[in-house]
């Protein structure tokens, strides 16, 4: 059995692996992933120098404009926003940092979605 029980520490413990392995560099930052039950949180990091380049999410302007929830179809459309500004910001290839989460409905929504809409992975 397991020593970490909760769902949230498991959440943790598979982020905090995940970051041993995952950085990104000016020239390829880090899209990094937060979910919630009620938004989505995207931003594209620096981990080199310790700044956010790029954020988007449900609570922004351009987001409310469409009037969608946090599920797929707002995790695909969170996806192309998120691709338009870091291409707005100079940025073409990233990291993807899921934060944890499985790779499967809104984390792959919103990854497909960035691909489509120019960043490469």
């Amino acid at each position: 059995m397991s020593t970490y029980k909760t769902k949230n520490e498991k959440l943790k413990r598979r982020h905090k692996r995940l970051r041993q392995i995952v950085s990104g560099t000016a020239q390829r930052p880090r899209l990094s992933l937060s979910l919630s039950s009620k938004h989505m949180y995207a931003q594209f990091i620096d981990d080199e120098s310790g700044k956010t380049l790029a954020a988007v999410s449900t609570t922004c302007e351009e987001f409310r404009k469409f009037k969608l929830k946090s599920n797929l179809a707002g995790a695909t459309q969170l996806g192309k926003i998120a691709a338009e500004k870091a291409v707005a910001a100079g940025i073409k290839s990233i990291v993807f940092d899921r934060g944890g989460f499985k790779y499967h409905g809104r984390v792959k929504a919103l990854a497909d979605a960035a691909r489509s809409g120019g960043l490469q992975f």
